[in-house]
């Protein structure tokens, strides 16, 4: 009853906020503006025999004009609120004094900012089933990117989330939460620059990698297994973050 009730609270803060009706407007236009420019790309130029699964991949993983980069970029957006307002309320106070577990509380707001993303990835899913009107394709592939998408979601709404527990003030969350996600994203991009054996290592640690198999339209349990791993981590690093301030006294 009380994990409803703090989950209907943060979801009847979103639905009634302007911010994300802001947001839900620019992510569907940069999502629209890209599959368009994308899909007229391949259309004219095409590349291999695959065309079709080219064009997903890109659409969905390719940099910088993929929906997953959009997702990166509005994510931080919907977070920065989460923490960082009720402690300059001061409602944080209230909420921690309350008979509420912290693990109810951050999950509250974590599955309240993933069904915000869910709804954000559902509007999407009008491109295929646009493409499948024109041209019938094996559906199976993009279910898997779509997996690999919401995934991805819920990695940087765990991320957001910690970002905001660290402070009241909702810009340096949005700013602090972009941070961390591109250097997740990009720890692979630069080659040149990093040894074989480093860049060995930091595949394992870089999201646009792990990604970048779902786009293809593989789950690998792997991929599934870093994704998991990452939301864990960060809901746990913000239950110790809540857990400190709770025993030092303050907001």
């Amino acid at each position: 009853m009380t994990f409803r009730a703090l989950l209907r609270k943060e979801l009847l803060s979103y639905f009634v906020s302007p911010l994300f009706y802001v947001v839900a407007a620019v992510f569907f236009c940069l999502c629209g503006f890209f599959f368009y420019t994308r899909l007229i790309f391949f259309v004219q130029y095409g590349f291999g025999l695959d065309i079709l699964g080219n064009f997903w991949l890109a659409f969905l993983a390719g940099a910088p004009y993929s929906i997953s980069m959009v997702l990166l970029l509005v994510v931080p957006l919907l977070t920065m609120r989460l923490f960082a307002e009720e402690r300059k309320l001061g409602t944080i106070e209230l909420l921690l004094t309350l008979p509420v577990r912290d693990g109810e509380l951050v999950g509250a707001k974590f599955t309240a900012c993933a069904m915000v993303c869910a709804v954000l990835l559902a509007g999407t899913v009008l491109y295929p089933v646009y493409i499948y009107v024109l041209q019938p394709f094996p559906w199976m592939p993009i279910v898997a990117g779509y997996v690999g998408l919401f995934l991805l979601g819920l990695s940087f709404v765990a991320c957001g989330i910690f970002v905001s527990a660290l402070t009241e003030n909702q810009v340096i969350a949005a700013v602090g939460t972009l941070g961390v996600l591109l250097l997740f994203w990009m720890l692979t991009w630069n080659e040149a620059a990093t040894s074989p054996q480093l860049l060995h290592a930091l595949v394992w640690l870089s999201m646009f990698d792990h990604f970048q198999g779902f786009a293809r339209g593989v789950i690998d349990a792997q991929d599934v297994g870093y994704f998991l791993s990452f939301i864990a981590l960060f809901c746990f690093l913000t239950l110790r973050v809540l857990e400190a301030r709770k025993w030092r006294g303050r907001r």
